[in-house]
């Protein structure tokens, strides 16, 4: 037997296109539904921000439009009121788009405008779908296009994600901070090209870490900047068609208001409708950052290597089993995925700059994937660097006597020598120091080259950590 559909479940919503069944209680509309239908693409949903983003955008657009007296205060006040609910975590289940889809955002800034719209029926009292109550393009979408709003609210989200970003970073150099002070005191061997260099200490490593850190924050905060810069008011294609003059003058600052942050409205609207360039250099700015952490998280992999057979010079923090064969193997599971989150981001800004450098004429229309690939960028850096500094940094001690070790077998020390006995006779003396595995020191008292209080002064390997020409002092006696 078959079951007919029971019809009383559905309303009837129609578009362009033609008319469709929609569920009696959604909130979302015929276009949200055709979106769902034409772009099942990633499987995921909006990003919970943007929502946000867009119902305060929405909320600022209604204010503004009802103090221009182009929307009715009772309508302005329901779309506002219902914005506030989505501002709040409600009705998020409703926004059913996926974010990856063609249509330059048109059915992300649809879904909100239904939503919003319905919302806004329900508190009036009417029911769902009777727009003639209020409409998602006549009063939701009044002075606006998805040429305005899009790409506001993508602005509107990244400042919001970047602010934990930020936080993440300057704990993540704190952390980082607090070790070069505690390591400032250990001698290791410094290396080039992965063979021994000059001997360094453990702190001065750390505190050039915590340095690109604190480099690649500014380097955010100067990218920001240029989020601030908004084209609200200028519609489908920058010239602010449909727009109410009083409006396109004021929803800047309704929009600043509101949301706290500075924005300003561009001053070539036409070129700010045109080109979304901005997410580019934030987006580079991100894969910098991504790039200097994977450095630090790779020193510290080597660093920590062993622990028996590699350099062994620090200890990273054991933090779960390393292998499912092979029993009490830890590995550094945090520098691993904090490596992989900066292969991420790489692949994501290539994506990013690559639609961004698509735009034709008078609009980008690849704004969504621009946007998901950004969000998805700040959300994962910000989520590596905390638990790089918690899981791992924090953790971190230093092998001591094993990085000394290493610095008084090596050949890097004889670097100290050349101011002393010339580049040409120390550089035999590391030759056969490494052909015979003699220590430097041994090998210079064997051959009388220096006495052992001129090597204690030359070879003094604090003060080679330090500008200056160690045993300068026996350099100054020689001359006179």
């Amino acid at each position: 037997m078959t079951h007919l559909m029971d019809k009383s479940a559905f309303r009837y919503e129609s578009d362009s296109v033609g008319t469709k069944e929609i569920p009696k209680d959604a909130y979302y509309g015929v276009h949200s539904l055709r979106a769902v239908e034409n772009f099942s693409i990633s499987g995921t949903k909006l990003h919970a921000e943007l929502i946000k983003s867009l119902a305060l955008l929405k909320k600022a657009c209604a204010i503004t439009n009802a103090r221009a007296g182009v929307l009715d205060t009772r309508i302005a006040d329901a779309i506002a009121k219902a914005c506030d609910l989505l501002i709040e975590g409600k009705f998020h289940d409703q926004f059913i788009v996926d974010p990856i889809q063609g249509g330059a955002g048109t059915s992300t800034n649809m879904n909100a405008n239904e939503v919003i719209a319905n919302v806004a029926i329900e508190l009036l009292g009417g029911e769902l779908g009777d727009y003639s109550i209020v409409h998602p393009n006549d009063h939701v979408n009044c002075g606006q296009s998805t040429n305005d709003v899009v790409p506001t609210a993508g602005k509107m989200t990244t400042l919001v994600l970047l602010q934990e970003l930020k936080q993440s970073l300057a704990h993540l150099k704190n952390k980082l901070a607090e070790k070069a002070a505690e390591f400032d005191a250990v001698i290791k061997m410094g290396r080039t090209h992965l063979q021994d260099a000059i001997p360094i200490r453990l702190g001065q490593e750390f505190a050039a870490y915590a340095t690109a850190v604190e480099r690649n924050l500014k380097r955010i905060e100067q990218a920001e900047a240029e989020l601030y810069t908004v084209n609200m008011g200028a519609t489908a294609i920058g010239t602010g068609l449909n727009a109410d003059s009083a409006y396109f003058e004021h929803i800047t600052e309704t929009l600043s208001s509101l949301s706290g942050f500075p924005f300003r409205q561009a001053d070539d609207m036409i070129d700010s409708t045109q080109n979304i360039d901005c997410f580019a250099v934030i987006s580079g700015a991100l894969k910098n950052c991504a790039v200097s952490l994977s450095k630090i998280a790779n020193d510290l992999r080597l660093m920590a290597s062993g622990p028996r057979t590699g350099f062994g010079e620090i200890n990273l923090p054991p933090k779960q089993n390393g292998s499912s064969i092979m029993p009490g193997k830890i590995n550094p599971v945090i520098p691993e995925v904090v490596s992989q989150v900066a292969y991420m981001i790489i692949g994501n800004d290539v994506t990013i700059s690559m639609a961004v450098e698509s735009a034709q004429l008078e609009l980008n229309v690849f704004e969504p994937v621009i946007l998901e690939n950004l969000f998805q960028s700040i959300t994962v850096l910000t989520n590596a660097a905390m638990t790089f500094a918690d899981n791992c940094v924090s953790g971190i001690t230093a092998n001591e006597e094993r990085c000394r070790q290493l610095v008084d077998s090596g050949v890097g020390i004889v670097t100290a020598l050349c101011p002393h006995i010339g580049y040409s006779s120390a550089a035999a003396i590391a030759k056969k120091a490494i052909a015979e595995q003699i220590p430097v020191r041994e090998l210079i008292l064997q051959e009388k080259i220096l006495s052992e209080d001129e090597l204690n002064l030359i070879l003094d390997v604090h003060s080679m950590t330090e500008p200056g020409i160690s045993g300068k002092e026996l350099l100054t006696r020689s001359d006179e």
